[in-house]
């Protein structure tokens, strides 16, 4: 049980990372872009707020640019 959960939990970071890094290369607005990850991490089942979302794609983009 406690591997499965590890498991999802894992893939479910996973998921967000690919996606959040995905969409930071479309050329859009920054508030759409955060708009855009908060609308598919609510998608899902992932509640963030907008200061959480900013806060990921800041430590995203400085990661990315290393």
């Amino acid at each position: 049980m406690n591997k499965t959960l590890g498991f999802i939990s894992a893939f479910l970071g996973g998921a967000v990372v690919g996606c959040t890094i995905a969409i930071l290369f479309a050329p859009e607005k920054g508030s759409d872009l955060r708009a855009r990850i908060v609308a598919m991490l609510k998608q899902k089942g992932i509640d963030f707020s907008d200061d959480e979302v900013e806060q990921l794609v800041k430590q995203i983009s400085s990661q990315i640019e290393e």
